[in-house]
């Protein structure tokens, strides 16, 4: 069993699948904790749900696109997911922070899609791990795979030439999302444009995509 903070369904905000219709998942751990979380992590508020459950909820819901296993960090749970996505009849998209490639390996074959955020110091409060990142992509580039990247006023050239090396060894697409304050970009849109600029720089395949959800009033 594993405790689970919510599930729903809802149209996917983020990232190159926007649009889409999904059943979301929300684990109630994570190993990171950074600043701009909207996740409320509190234990009490999760349900435990069983492989089986778990898999009839997605039986029940298969006019969506995929399931979002998101969190948290859904990789923390990954012996219930060696038992659920073997069973699970709806496509997997992988919401994760890129750094547990041990884990990750351990699924990979039942997982189709992975968004990968790669946390920034100057957004996060997180130091990068940048080795296991690397780990990480090296694996999850096997599947549907693209990066997304927060980023506020804080961000800085060298965070940008990391971010840009990373995908280009992997060439896999990069998403900059500016970080929300309510249903607006924390930054302005001269700010953005600037910084994709610097970005495209170093590396070709790279779109803005803000946090769509917020601006339609959808979970």
């Amino acid at each position: 069993m594993v405790k689970i903070r919510e599930i729903f369904t809802s149209i996917q905000g983020e990232g190159p699948f926007v649009g889409y219709k999904q059943l979301f998942a929300r684990f109630s751990k994570c190993n990171l904790n950074c600043k701009y979380c909207d996740t409320d992590f509190d234990i009490n508020k999760s349900k435990e749900y069983t492989p089986d459950e778990l898999a009839i909820i997605c039986e029940n819901n298969r006019d969506c696109h995929s399931i979002s296993l998101t969190g948290g960090e859904p990789l923390l749970e990954v012996d219930f997911l060696k038992d659920f996505l073997p069973i699970c009849p709806l496509e997997v998209y992988l919401e994760t922070n890129g750094t547990l490639w041990e884990s990750l390996a351990e699924i990979i074959d039942y997982v189709s899609y992975i968004s990968a955020d790669i946390k920034l110091p100057s957004a996060t409060n997180q130091s990068v791990k940048w080795d296991e990142h690397d780990k990480f992509f090296e694996i999850a580039s096997r599947k549907n795979l693209f990066a997304k990247v927060v980023f506020d006023s804080s961000i800085n050239d060298i965070e940008i030439f990391n971010i840009t090396k990373l995908c280009k060894k992997y060439d896999i697409e990069l998403i900059l999302q500016p970080m929300m304050i309510g249903n607006k970009p924390s930054v302005t849109p001269e700010f953005i444009s600037k910084i994709l600029d610097k970005c495209l720089k170093f590396y070709p395949n790279i779109r803005v995509i803000p946090q769509t959800h917020k601006f339609i009033g959808v979970d």
